[in-house]
C-alpha cells in the first residue's frame, strides 16, 4: 500500500475513561497519529454494532471502541455488554469478509495516556497495511 495512505478511523470513546485517557494524552502533549474522529459516548455498552457498519458505508477505513477496563464501567456492566456485543460483531465481519483490522476495541483508562498513543498508532499502522476500505465485500454465502 502506498506510504501516504493515512486511514480515517471513527472512534466511540467511553467519557469516563477512553475519552478522558485520551485528553490526558493532549494535555500531556504525548503525540499519537491524528486520524481519529472522536465520537464522545456515555459508555461503550451504549455503542450499537450499526454505529459500526455506517461508519464503514460512510467512509471510515476503521472503527475503534474503547471503554472502561471490564470491572471498572462507572455504569457497572457496560464494558462487559460491549465486549460480548462485540466479540459478536467481530464474527459477523469476519463472515462478510471485512478484514479484522478494520475493527478495533480496547480498554483506556482515565490515567492511560501513554497506553492510548500506543492503541491508536497500532490502530493507524494495521490499517495502513489494510489499505483504503473502499465497500463491503461482496461474498457468496453458499446456504
Amino acid at each position: 500500500m502506498s506510504e501516504n495512505f493515512e486511514p480515517n478511523v471513527v472512534a466511540f470513546l467511553c467519557n469516563w475513561c477512553s475519552y478522558a485517557g485520551a485528553d490526558l494524552a493532549g494535555t500531556s502533549r504525548i503525540e499519537y497519529p491524528p486520524n481519529l474522529n472522536v465520537i464522545r459516548v456515555m459508555c461503550s455498552g451504549r455503542v450499537n454494532p450499526m454505529f459500526v457498519v455506517n461508519a464503514l458505508q460512510q467512509g471510515a477505513d476503521g472503527v475503534l471502541v474503547s471503554g472502561c477496563h471490564p470491572g471498572d464501567c462507572h455504569y457497572m456492566e457496560g464494558n462487559f455488554l460491549a465486549r460480548r456485543r462485540f466479540a459478536l460483531m467481530r464474527e459477523l465481519l469476519n463472515f462478510v469478509g471485512v478484514d479484522e483490522r478494520r475493527f478495533n476495541m480496547s480498554w483506556v483508562s482515565a490515567s492511560e495516556g501513554a497506553k492510548w498513543k500506543d492503541v491508536v498508532t497500532g490502530v493507524v499502522n494495521n490499517l495502513q497495511e489494510a489499505g483504503p476500505f473502499t465497500e463491503f465485500p461482496r461474498k457468496k454465502i453458499d446456504w
